[in-house]
Formats: C-alpha cells, structure tokens, sequence
C-alpha cells in the first residue's frame, strides 16, 4: 500500500485514541506541536502513551508530552511511527523507557477483506453495549491473560454505547470466549481487542470476531480496516487480506 494509505491508517488511528480519552471515565489527552498524550489510566503501557503523529517527531514536544504522561500514569510509554531512530531512544531513555517493541500497522480496504464466517459460525459472535461492561472487562482480561482489574474503568461510563464504538462477544454455549472492538474514524474502521480465552482458542474464534467488526464497519461506512497486529495475530491477519503499510516502534520500561 501506499505512503498516503499509511498516512491515512495513521490519523485514523491517532483519531481513535483520543476518542478514547473523551470517552473512558479517567481520560486525559493534551497536544502540543505534532506531539501528543494519551491517558487511559489503564494498567497498560500503550494505553497510557506520549506519541508524534508525523514520521519525523517534534523531539522537544515528545519530550513535553512524556513528562506529562509520566506524571499522570504508570505504567506508561513513548509511541513513534517508523523504527525510531537514535534520538528518540535516547528520548526515551531518558524516561527509564529501555525496552523497545514493535508495532505493525495492517491495512486492507473493503473489497479485499476475505470473509469465511457462513451465517451458524456469525451467530457465535454478538454486539455488547454498557450494560455489559464488566462481562466484556472480564473476557478481555482473561483472553490477555492479564491481571485482574488491569484495564480499570477503561470500558465503563457508557464507552460501549459511545458513537463510534462497538464491542463484541464471541460466545459458545451461552459463555463469553472472546472479545472485538470496532472503532470508526475518518471513513475506516479499526479493530482492537481480539482476544479469544486460553480454553477456547484453536477455534477459529479469533478470526469470527475480526470479521464481524470490519463487516460491520463497512455496513457503517468504513471503506478500509485496519489494526496493530501481534506476532501471534499477523498470520490470521494476512490470511483476511490485510497488508503492512507501516512499522512503529513502542517504548516502556
């Protein structure tokens, strides 16, 4: 795909996370330059985050903004497009952010996303509104494996009956599996949260909950999909049709 795809997959995103801010309860968000900061309050790094929306970050504003984001939250992190060069890991040094990950962006426009669910496997996956924050909190702790109480009130204070916004459940036998999250700015959908618990996984679940988030995504609108994916995720990914339009590089302690 093309530099102005990866642009645009970019500010979609960038668009994401500060909907995000406006809509979760502890959510902060500050710009300054092409520097911007994110808190969620989760205790997840990346969703706690001082970032550059450009390919050439605005190093004093990044500076600005981490020490921001630092004093706000922990953990926290430094997000830049492209493989970061020396500057902005000495930058992030600086913060005590020594270990350094990265982030694949994956895009697909609409006509290309290959769909396999027939119309039994679709039942499986369902839309959830506020209603069911905690059940959805709790599916997504246990798909990531992660601590209990780890993503905070990051879904509550109506983030799932939000514009924009939709959240999933992949259930089987009437119990939650799995979660999706579709969030639609600037004409294109993004996906998040694909998680699938220990148990259940092999399945095809994963897959399932991916395509009912771009399908309804483009119902919606959206005329492209895109996500970060995981080592683990890319390859089911890429089996949909997604491509990598642009590596970024994640910084935490």
């Amino acid at each position: 795909m093309s530099t102005s795809t990866a642009d645009r997959m970019a500010a979609a995103y960038f668009d994401v996370i500060e909907v995000l801010c406006e809509v979760t309860p502890k959510g902060w968000y500050a710009e300054r330059g092409t520097a911007r900061a994110a808190v969620t309050h989760a205790g997840v790094a990346a969703l706690n985050v001082a970032y550059d929306t450009t390919l050439e970050p605005d190093l004093g504003s990044l500076d600005e903004m981490a020490s921001e984001v630092a004093k706000q939250a922990a953990p926290w992190s430094i997000m830049v497009r492209g493989e970061g060069n020396a500057e902005v890991t000495e930058l992030a040094a600086r913060h005590g952010l020594l270990q350094r990950s990265d982030l694949p962006m994956l895009a697909c426009d609409a006509g290309e996303i290959v769909f396999r669910a027939d119309a039994a496997q679709r039942e499986l996956v369902r839309q959830v509104d506020a209603a069911e924050a905690d059940l959805y909190t709790e599916t997504l702790t246990k798909g990531f494996e992660a601590p209990e109480g780890i993503f905070g009130s990051l879904m509550g204070g109506g983030v799932l009956d939000a514009d924009r916004i939709t959240g999933y459940l992949a259930e089987v036998s009437g119990r939650p599996v799995g979660t999706g999250l579709g969030m639609r700015t600037a004409g294109v959908v993004g996906v998040f949260n694909i998680t699938v618990v220990p148990s259940a996984r092999g399945r095809g679940l994963g897959r399932l909950v991916t395509e009912a988030v771009v399908r309804d995504g483009i119902a919606a609108g959206a005329d492209a999909a895109y996500l970060q994916a995981s080592a683990m995720g890319r390859p089911l990914y890429e089996s949909m049709g997604f491509r990598l339009v642009e590596n970024w590089t994640l910084f935490e302690a």
